[in-house]
């Protein structure tokens, strides 16, 4: 990766909003994304469990200008009426991706079955990929760390620095060439 990831995490809590609870998920989640990623935690939120709020804040940060290649969010994922998370983020995303969430459940299954629990979705707001995680700090990590193989790859892709073309031998045009075996 030629650059770090630029990474922002969003909270989506009323609680925590409220002041009425700590919130413990952001802060695990932006440990993983620093000591596992090497990402650059650029910008941190918290916000209610409002679709409006929710909305403005993943906006703002999917503009070019933010310059964020990954926004993550914890929390509304859940089947409570007052989780609009996913709901939120598809109001935004302009490429939804669903088969990166899908592979989380997947491979956070053999943890839990309750994986399949979480509504989370993913995709793209221009060149920002966007991830909506489960609230718990358990739930929230493991989503991501099932995602860390591919998140380096999907990044350098939105940014265009991928020509992913598997013909072997195939000269770079745009971007760095990715081979595949298969």
């Amino acid at each position: 990766m030629s650059a770090p990831i630029r990474a922002g995490v969003l909270t989506v809590s009323d609680r925590g909003s409220r002041g009425e609870s700590t919130d413990t998920s952001g802060p695990a989640l932006c440990e993983i994304l620093r000591s596992r990623l090497g990402a650059q935690i650029v910008l941190t939120g918290l916000v209610p469990d409002e679709q409006d709020r929710i909305v403005a804040v993943l906006r703002e940060w999917s503009q070019p200008t933010a310059g964020i290649d990954l926004i993550v969010t914890t929390g509304g994922t859940g089947l409570s009426p007052r989780d609009v998370t996913p709901e939120a983020a598809m109001r935004v995303i302009d490429r939804p991706h669903p088969g990166l969430m899908e592979l989380a459940r997947l491979r956070c299954m053999a943890k839990t079955p309750r994986a399949f629990l979480s509504r989370g979705i993913s995709g793209a707001a221009g060149r920002t990929l966007i991830l909506t995680l489960p609230g718990s700090p358990r739930g929230a990590s493991e989503h991501l760390e099932a995602l860390l193989d591919l998140l380096p790859h999907a990044i350098e892709t939105l940014r265009g620095e991928v020509q992913d073309d598997g013909r072997p031998g195939a000269l770079p045009t745009t971007g760095k060439v990715i081979e595949h075996a298969d």
